[in-house]
């Protein structure tokens, strides 16, 4: 289990902790995750650059074990060309929710991202991971120069061969089987994301870059991280698996609805935020795509949907939730703690290895 990505990262076992946004990743998973011989990866793409510093500081309190911090590198503008003709269609389900209705004709999304990346080198946080591209040359130059890793999602091979030559320490391969936020770096010509799966995307990602490449989409167990290395994968990197650990901060009615679903239940969409991401099915998702109304782009989207799903949580109500989720539903487990997720995951390799050497 000791590839080069461990050693590299100085981590024990070769598994990664997805970079979830907006709740599901907290800071005692994170921590439990790297406590436990893996990388966890605190996602902050929406969090204040302040709460972020207090976030990075609390972890160490539990850990002194690497650990990653990752963001969004998309700077696009909101665009509030059609605010009012979605906000129209929003207040359908605002009805339903019982919560005021919106004819603003814009939103504003705040742009943190200079500040948060200034408090991740002002804290000399041990690794950065970026999704929907790489970071800017000279804040990659800033990184290094203080001995921070730097990790990007990607799902094209093109995308790997620029995260390469941008400087990035590791690839993330991110197949169509992955939950979230599709890493597609410019969507303009593929409005819902690259989608090559796992099994095709990694080796050819390997076969195409020099540095060490970790499998996503769909792994959920020993098998999956067994699969990545005969893929010629260095490690793995998880983010459904953990959201129904004892660890997580997804809301539990998100989890039940995550337990009681199959590898049939998710689409890929981007009626909440702009950007396509892999989540359940649900009311929202049916409601949108009967509309016949284009979502606005990313963030300007996820901006105007924000006190939909706000509410939804508050009303433990799944139907206007975003519902993140990869393919591989069956094989999830509850309360199990992310320490206990981990082990389990190398020591079912470890079998399988042992299994195939003695065959």
């Amino acid at each position: 289990m000791n590839t080069a990505l461990c050693r590299i990262f100085d981590i024990r076992y070769p598994i990664f902790l997805a970079g979830m946004a907006g709740g599901p990743g907290t800071v005692r998973l994170t921590a439990a995750v790297s406590h436990a011989g893996g990388l966890g990866t605190l996602g902050a793409a929406y969090m204040e650059p302040e709460a972020i510093r207090t976030a990075i500081r609390d972890i160490r309190k539990l850990t002194n074990a690497p650990f990653g911090v990752n963001l969004f590198v998309t700077r696009a503008p909101d665009d509030n060309t059609r605010t009012r003709e979605v906000q129209l269609e929003l207040n359908v389900m605002r009805a339903k929710l019982g919560i005021p209705q919106i004819v603003a004709e814009e939103v504003t999304t705040p742009d943190h991202f200079e500040q948060q990346f200034a408090v991740l080198l002002e804290e000399r946080v041990p690794v950065i991971s970026t999704a929907f591209g790489v970071l800017p040359a000279h804040m990659t130059e800033a990184a290094k120069a203080v001995g921070i890793r730097i990790v990007t999602m990607v799902t094209t091979v093109e995308e790997a061969i620029l995260a390469e030559q941008a400087g990035c320490d590791a690839i993330v391969a991110q197949g169509s089987e992955a939950g979230g936020h599709r890493g597609t770096f410019d969507i303009t010509n593929r409005p819902m994301g690259a989608n090559i799966g796992t099994m095709a995307l990694v080796p050819q990602i390997v076969a195409h870059v020099g540095i060490p490449v970790i499998a996503a989409g769909g792994i959920m167990d020993g098998r999956g991280l067994v699969a990545a290395l005969v893929l010629g994968a260095q490690g793995i990197q998880m983010g459904t698996r953990f959201l129904t650990s004892i660890e997580s901060g997804a809301h539990l009615a998100y989890q039940q609805k995550l337990l009681a679903s199959t590898e049939e239940s998710t689409v890929i969409t981007n009626v909440f935020s702009g950007r396509p991401a892999r989540g359940i099915v649900n009311e929202f998702i049916h409601v949108w795509d009967g509309n016949g109304v284009q979502p606005l782009p990313f963030p300007t989207q996820n901006t105007a949907t924000r006190d939909i799903r706000n509410a939804a949580a508050q009303q433990d109500n799944t139907d206007y939730m975003s519902l993140w989720s990869g393919q591989g539903l069956r094989l999830l487990t509850a309360g199990q703690s992310a320490e206990s997720i981990v082990e389990e995951t190398i020591q079912q390799a470890q079998v399988i290895l042992s299994q195939i050497k003695n065959a």
